[in-house]
């Protein structure tokens, strides 16, 4: 057993072939007093993080009545991946908002792994049927799928959109990466998952909670050095 930062707090040796879940609770109660804080040493932590091998409905109980949060991924919980795709909109004037849209991936057979082009192609619909004025100035990077033919002929036959390339290899000018940095150090940072539905709700609860934060989609276009503002005439 060991702390949040990987140090060893209590260790055992058992026989051949004999489960770890077996030791959960001897070794909770041989774990030692841990100061640092105000007030008596602790023996008990908060919560205790374990895999699949502890996913026990006897033992989850044991947990609990000693004042402890279990959180053990579930077995068959399901397994897979997220993808998000999504548009920072600015506008001088109008509420800066936020625009995405989820990929699932579990691992099907002929199951695609991240957006298709024709996921782009219906984010970049619905952001023009969601903006006011519907006309759209997109500037986006150079992933492979933006630069598919399809994806092109989509875009010069849209006479409400215009894109611009970004440099290759300049994260630092694109506004969005600030906004998944923002996502993966708040609601999705240090969280077991249980399930793949669960891995869903918390990247949506994420996702909703920066689109109610303008200032915060605001400071990821500051974080570039960009501005919407044009540069005014030096003389």
């Amino acid at each position: 057993m060991v702390d949040a930062t990987g140090i060893p707090l209590a260790f055992t040796l058992t026989g051949g072939n004999r489960h770890d879940v077996t030791q959960l609770i001897p070794l909770l109660d041989r774990g030692p007093a841990v100061g640092g804080l105000a007030g008596r040493p602790r023996r008990r932590p908060n919560q205790l993080i374990g895999d699949r091998g502890y996913d026990y409905d006897k033992h989850r109980r044991l947990l609990r009545a000693r004042g402890i949060t279990p959180v053990i991924r579930v077995r068959a919980g399901g397994s897979g991946s997220v993808s998000v795709a999504g548009l920072a909109c600015y506008r001088p004037g109008h509420r800066t908002r936020l625009i995405w849209r989820l990929h699932h991936y579990r691992g099907r057979k002929g199951e695609r792994k991240a957006f298709a082009w024709t996921g782009y192609r219906d984010l970049l619909t619905a952001a023009h049927h969601q903006l006011p004025g519907g006309n759209i100035v997109l500037v986006w990077d150079n992933l492979s799928v933006h630069l598919r033919a399809e994806l092109r002929a989509f875009i010069a036959a849209q006479a409400w959109l215009e894109v611009f390339q970004l440099p290759s290899y300049a994260p630092d000018l694109n506004p969005v990466e600030g906004i998944w940095s923002s996502l993966k150090r708040g609601q999705l940072a240090n969280r077991a998952f249980t399930s793949f539905a669960h891995l869903l709700q918390v990247t949506k609860t994420g996702l909703r909670k920066i689109q109610r934060q303008p200032g915060l989609i605001d400071g990821c276009l500051a974080g570039t050095g960009l501005s919407l503002k044009p540069d005014q005439p030096t003389s």
